[in-house]
C-alpha cells in the first residue's frame, strides 16, 4: 500500500483524507500530514482520522511513494523548497495548488512524475467534480493509482493542462455560482411569500432532481429544458425573462472573467 505525506493540511487535504480513510483505500497508519505552522489542526486530523504527523526529521518524505502539495499558492514555492531536500527521488507528487504548473513544480522538485488535479469544496462530502493532468514521466499503472486516489473524493476527468484553466472557472469555482443562484432564487421566492426554509428545501430538491436528470446522459440540456416549458405557461414565461435579461450572456462572461484570472494568477508563479 502507497505511503502518502500531505504536505499542508487545510480544507482540501483534510477533503482527500476523509475520503481516503472513508472508502478504505489508503491505510490511516500510511497517511502522514505536514503544514507550515498550525499545529492544532494537525492534531485535529491526526485525531480525527488516526493519520500520523511528519516528525522534525521529515523521515516520513524520505520514504512516501506519493507527496499531496496541498499549501495556499502563495506558499508553494517556499514550502517545495524546504521538502525538496527530503523528497524521496522516486515519489510522485500530485499538486492541488490552484495556478501553479507542472514545470514551476519540477523546477524546484526536479524531474519527476507530477500530476495537478483541480478539485472542487464538494470533495467534502465526496462529490467533487476533478480534473486531472500529468506530465510524461508518470506511468499508465499510476495515472489509474492517481484517479483510484481522487475517486475518493468524487467523479474524475483527464484533460490537457492548459484546459484546468476553464476547468477552474467551472468545476473548481461551479459551486459558488449555484450558490449565488441558490441565494437570488430563494430571496425572490421570499419575496413571493415564501418561508425561507421552505424555499431553500424546495430549491435544493429541485437542484438535485435536475442534476440527476441531466446525469443519466440521455437527453441533451437543452431538450429537457424544452421538455419542461409548456407553450403559453408558466415556465415560458420565466425562461423568457431570463433571455431577456441575457442570462447566457452573464454565463458566458463568468467564465471568461474566471477562466482569465486562473491564467493570470498561473504567470505569478511561473
Amino acid at each position: 500500500m502507497s505511503k502518502i505525506v500531505f504536505v499542508g493540511a487545510g480544507a482540501m487535504a483534510e477533503a482527500i483524507i476523509n475520503g481516503l480513510t472513508k472508502e478504505e483505500k489508503v491505510s490511516p497508519a500510511h497517511i502522514h500530514v505536514m503544514n507550515k505552522s498550525d499545529m492544532e489542526q494537525l492534531e485535529h486530523l491526526k485525531r480525527s482520522y488516526n493519520v500520523q504527523i511528519v516528525c522534525e526529521e521529515k523521515r516520513a518524505l524520505k520514504e512516501a511513494d506519493i507527496v499531496v502539495l496541498a499549501m495556499k499558492p502563495k506558499d508553494a514555492i517556499e514550502a517545495c523548497n524546504e521538502i525538496a531536500p527530503y523528497t524521496n527521488k522516486e515519489a510522485m507528487i500530485i499538486s492541488v495548488i490552484a495556478g501553479v504548473s507542472i514545470q514551476t513544480i519540477a523546477s524546484h522538485l526536479g524531474d519527476r512524475p507530477i500530476a495537478r488535479v483541480m478539485p472542487n469544496t464538494s470533495a467534502a462530502v465526496g462529490l467533487s467534480a476533478s480534473a486531472v493532468c500529468w506530465n510524461e514521466l508518470v506511468s499508465e499503472h499510476s495515472k489509474l493509482e492517481i484517479i483510484h486516489i481522487l475517486e475518493a473524493i468524487g467523479s474524475v476527468k483527464a484533460v490537457e493542462e492548459d484546459d484546468l484553466h476553464v476547468v477552474t472557472a467551472l468545476a473548481g469555482s461551479g459551486p459558488a455560482y449555484l450558490y449565488y443562484f441558490a441565494e437570488q432564487f430563494e430571496a425572490a421566492a421570499v419575496q413571493h411569500g415564501l418561508c425561507s426554509e421552505d424555499a431553500r428545501q424546495l430549491f435544493i430538491q429541485t437542484m438535485e432532481g435536475a442534476a440527476q436528470m441531466l446525469k443519466r446522459g440521455d437527453v441533451e440540456p437543452s431538450e429537457l429544458r424544452r421538455k419542461v416549458t409548456s407553450p403559453g405557461g408558466t415556465t415560458e414565461a420565466g425562461v423568457e425573462q431570463l433571455v431577456q435579461h441575457k442570462v447566457n450572456e452573464a454565463i458566458f462572461a463568468c467564465i471568461d472573467a474566471a477562466q482569465n484570472k486562473s491564467r493570470v494568477l498561473g504567470k505569478q508563479y511561473e
